[in-house]
């Protein structure tokens, strides 16, 4: 076997995972579909969908007592009709407690809470949690990734872990990372 075979056989695994994450197979799956609140047009088109904002909901699967929020541009005319537009990495977010907090699991630093494909193929947009343990305070992050060239856009929310209701301890987040 010749050296360029073998540097070939041995690359063919990372091949195959970079193919995977670019289809959206690779990593943890969706933990729910988030919920539409409401849609806002921003840019009219003549006989094909506007372009929109639309802002939507999402619990943290891994911790009870947060919600997210975040509002992605969604493209109108033919090509958003179509399904083939590629969407804009311009992403906000906002994380709030809205219950007591409780952890269901352990959980590392940069975990994804929720994934979705941007793009037929090489776009998607994730939002990762963190622990800032000298703060107690949640983490969250989110960014649009691009496989080719990546994207420098993102938004952050923090979530301080108070107390809720009668208890008078709040949770520590550092007692739940891997």
């Amino acid at each position: 076997m010749t050296r360029a075979v073998r540097a070939a056989l041995r690359s063919l695994p990372l091949a195959a995972l970079v193919l995977a994450g670019a289809l959206g197979l690779a990593g943890p799956a969706r933990a729910q579909e988030p919920d539409l609140i409401f849609r806002k047009s921003t840019v009219w088109n003549f006989l094909t969908p506007d372009d929109k904002l639309a802002t939507y909901g999402i619990d943290d699967p891994v911790v009870a007592g947060v919600a997210c929020h975040y509002t992605v541009p969604e493209k109108g005319g033919m090509k958003g009709m179509l399904g083939v537009a590629e969407e804009v990495s311009d992403i906000s977010i906002a994380c709030r407690q809205i219950g007591p907090i409780s952890f269901r699991s352990k959980f590392g630093q940069g975990d994804v809470v929720y994934r979705e494909s941007r793009s037929l193929i090489f776009k998607k947009m994730q939002i990762v949690r963190g622990c800032d343990t000298r703060r107690n305070v949640l983490v969250y992050l989110v960014y649009s990734d691009k496989l080719i060239d990546g994207s420098p856009k993102n938004s952050t929310s923090t979530v301080p872990i108070m107390p809720w209701g009668a208890t008078n301890e709040a949770p520590k987040c550092a007692d739940y990372l891997k």
